[in-house]
């Protein structure tokens, strides 16, 4: 039996069982995204749902809105990464407490996170109450809920650290101390190294990690529902209304969540895009 048969062999039951699922999920989103398994009333195949959310200006803010906070999270947690991650390379005392702290988000579930901080930056909040307290502030401040969408990008980048810094760990871990060492000497800087080393070797892993990124702030629901600006939905708080009691409009939902799948494969392509041409960058400034 052929190497390539076996191992596809071998990988049918897990992997054939994964694509099997999403492909049943899309081909679901998109054939109720035309009007067919219309719980709310009859099937009728067309591009209506399409036609009324195209002309929806609430649809066009919620995908510019939850572009906006992806592209931001995911930029920010991988800088911050970065250079965690190189601290960390090497064990000294402390560093797995350290370690463990960047991953310690993962154990916080995000609906919790983002009340935690309700409590902390809200008009009658630690923050307020304090500067107030020390005559900073004559009165308190809103901070919640601002329209920058401050609070919803720091939740997404405190939730999202811990993913990149694994994955850039991991890769900048697997560079042999030989190989920085012999650039040390030969008179390459901290930046040099970095630019002309670590950079192109570690490429894949912020790939991953921008990529995961931006997938998962793009379709998130609890922080923008709880910390994000009251007037502006993403696509998650968008298509929860839809579906909701008051509209029912399931093929309208399904639409936005047709729309939610594109925007992550585009900004997944482009993420990667952009990750190659800075990588191929760095190998022509050897």
């Amino acid at each position: 039996m052929p190497k390539a048969l076996r191992i596809v062999l071998l990988l049918a039951p897990g992997l054939g069982l994964v694509v099997g699922l999403m492909a049943l999920v899309v081909y679901r989103a998109a054939a109720q995204s035309l009007g067919l398994y219309n719980f709310a009333g009859t099937d009728t195949l067309g591009l209506t749902h399409w036609q009324d959310l195209l002309s929806n200006h609430n649809y066009w803010g919620a995908i510019r809105w939850s572009a906006y906070v992806a592209t931001t999270s995911s930029l920010i947690a991988v800088a911050l990464a970065y250079p965690l991650a190189l601290w960390l390379r090497r064990p000294f005392r402390g560093s797995t407490f350290l370690s463990a702290m960047i991953k310690a988000p993962y154990l916080v579930p995000g609906l919790v996170a983002a009340f935690l901080l309700i409590n902390v930056i809200s008009f009658h909040g630690f923050v307020n109450e304090f500067l107030v307290w020390t005559g900073i502030w004559q009165k308190p401040v809103r901070m919640q809920n601002d329209k920058f969408g401050y609070a919803v990008i720091g939740l997404q980048v405190w939730k999202q650290l811990p993913l990149a810094f694994l994955l850039l760990t991991g890769a900048i871990q697997s560079i042999p101390d030989p190989v920085l060492h012999a650039a040390q000497d030969l008179g390459a800087g901290m930046l040099a190294r970095f630019r002309k080393i670590i950079l192109p070797l570690t490429a894949k892993a912020m790939q991953a990690a921008l990529i995961l990124i931006f997938i998962g702030a793009a379709g998130d629901f609890s922080f923008q529902s709880i910390a994000g600006p009251t007037r502006q939905d993403s696509m998650a708080t968008l298509m929860t209304q839809l579906q909701g009691a008051n509209h029912n409009d399931w093929n309208g939902a399904a639409v936005v969540g047709v729309s939610l799948m594109a925007l992550s494969l585009v900004g997944a392509v482009a993420f990667a895009g952009l990750v190659q041409l800075v990588a191929k960058l760095a190998e022509k400034a050897r």
